[in-house]
This record gives structure tokens, C-alpha cells and sequence, in this order.
């Protein structure tokens, strides 16, 4: 559902939405997409973009601004979806397969992954807060 949700906001309105982003990273995945799309045609690189981090969040809205037919996005993206969701699933199986007391570590190692995703974001706020500072100093707005 979402994958069909950011296709259709790339669909009506994500060429305006993409130029106005000032992030460096969007950009990137977007360029990504797009020479992806274009290398391998849209059912591989719909496939393929599933598992590539930060590809995958910025895929969906390209191919709907670079005008990829719906019915060709809607059966790729879900081969690709049920792919990767059952290749998450087996991992999993293999991973409590073969560790013993695996449920001991796991819980500290989702805090890991929730910390460790969290991690750009609080990048972008100090970035944020900082040239919002830097603005109020040329401005000669102490804040106060």
C-alpha cells in the first residue's frame, strides 16, 4: 500500500515535489531511481530496488513522476514486496535456526537498529537548529 500511495504522489505532482527538496540525499536516491529504471527496465529495477536502502524509499514516487504504467509498477511492485518481505521472513527463520538463545540478544538488537536509523534524523534537526541560529545572528535576533 505504500509503495501505491508514494507512485501515485509521484504521479500527480512529484516532478514539482522532487525540485523543491533541498535534500542532498532525495536528490541522490532520485538519480539513483531514475538511472536504475532506465538501466534495467522498469520490472527488474522495481524488483531490485526493494532491497537497496534509501532506493527503496524514493523508487515508488520516481516511477510515478517518470510516468511508469500503473499496471507494469502495481504486479513489479508487489513481486518485488512479497520478495523481500519473504526473504526478511527467512532470514529470520535461519537466524533463530542456527543461534542458540537468540531471543537474549534480539531485543538489544532492535534498540541497535531503532538508534542507528534514528541517526540521520537527528542530524537533519542539529543541521536545522544550526543554520536557523546562524540566520538569527545575521539578522541580529539574538532570540531573546
Amino acid at each position: 500500500v505504500g509503495a501505491q500511495v508514494g507512485f501515485l504522489v509521484g504521479r500527480h505532482g512529484g516532478r514539482a515535489l522532487l525540485t523543491r527538496t533541498s535534500s542532498h540525499r532525495v536528490k541522490e536516491g532520485v538519480g539513483r531511481a531514475e538511472r536504475l529504471l532506465a538501466r534495467y527496465g522498469y520490472r527488474k529495477a522495481l524488483v531490485i530496488g526493494r532491497f537497496v536502502p534509501m532506493l527503496r524509499s524514493v523508487l515508488h514516487p520516481a516511477a510515478g513522476a517518470l510516468g511508469v504504467p500503473t499496471r507494469v509498477f502495481t504486479i513489479w511492485q508487489t513481486v518485488g514486496g512479497v520478495l523481500w518481505s519473504q526473504s526478511l521472513v527467512l532470514a529470520g527463520w535461519a537466524l533463530g535456526a542456527s543461534v542458540d538463545h537468540v531471543d537474549d540478544y534480539l531485543l538489544p538488537l532492535i534498540a541497535l537498529v531503532v538508534a542507528v536509523s534514528l541517526l540521520p534524523l537527528l542530524v537533519e534537526v542539529v543541521r536545522s537548529r544550526r543554520g536557523r541560529g546562524r540566520g538569527r545572528q545575521e539578522h541580529g535576533d539574538t532570540g531573546d
